[in-house]
């Protein structure tokens, strides 16, 4: 007994693979462009948050001002802007010799996606960092504070 044919025509079925293939790798290839932008987009959020670890790391240890801890933050990354950085010394309006806790935070950060034909903007959680003072005006300097 013969099988049944499912096509009239001879060659019907040329060409299925490639139209099979072309969705197929189009839903593959927009799946690894989405996770390789999260992925870019998670490293910023981590440096970001480094360099407001670093900020305060740096505040503490030097006796530096909130300008220069601002410096060192945007060194680390630039995409920072001295806008969207704070540095609060505890208790407010204390001097080098008295503060306890120095406070350095970021907040509106906003990271643009490459996905072509989708510009998409990201803004980032804010971070808050807060370390106790530990140099009192004894820093002598060294690679952390210049």
């Amino acid at each position: 007994m013969k099988p049944p044919r499912l096509s009239r025509r001879p060659g019907a079925q040329r060409g299925a693979a490639a139209i099979e293939f072309a969705l197929v790798s189009a839903l593959f290839i927009t799946l690894l462009i989405g996770l390789m932008e999260f992925a870019r987009i998670l490293f910023y959020w981590n440096t970001a948050s480094e360099a407001a670890r670093l900020g305060a790391r740096v505040a503490v240890v030097c006796d530096l001002g909130a300008s220069a801890v601002e410096t060192k933050m945007i060194s680390l990354m630039p995409q920072l802007a001295t806008a969207n950085i704070q540095v609060a010394y505890t208790p407010t309006g204390c001097d080098s010799s008295s503060c306890a806790l120095v406070t350095v935070s970021y907040t509106g950060l906003t990271v643009n996606t490459f996905i072509p034909f989708v510009p998409i903007s990201v803004t980032l959680p804010p971070f808050t960092t807060t370390l106790p003072r530990e140099s009192l005006s004894s820093a002598t300097g060294g690679n952390v504070c210049s």
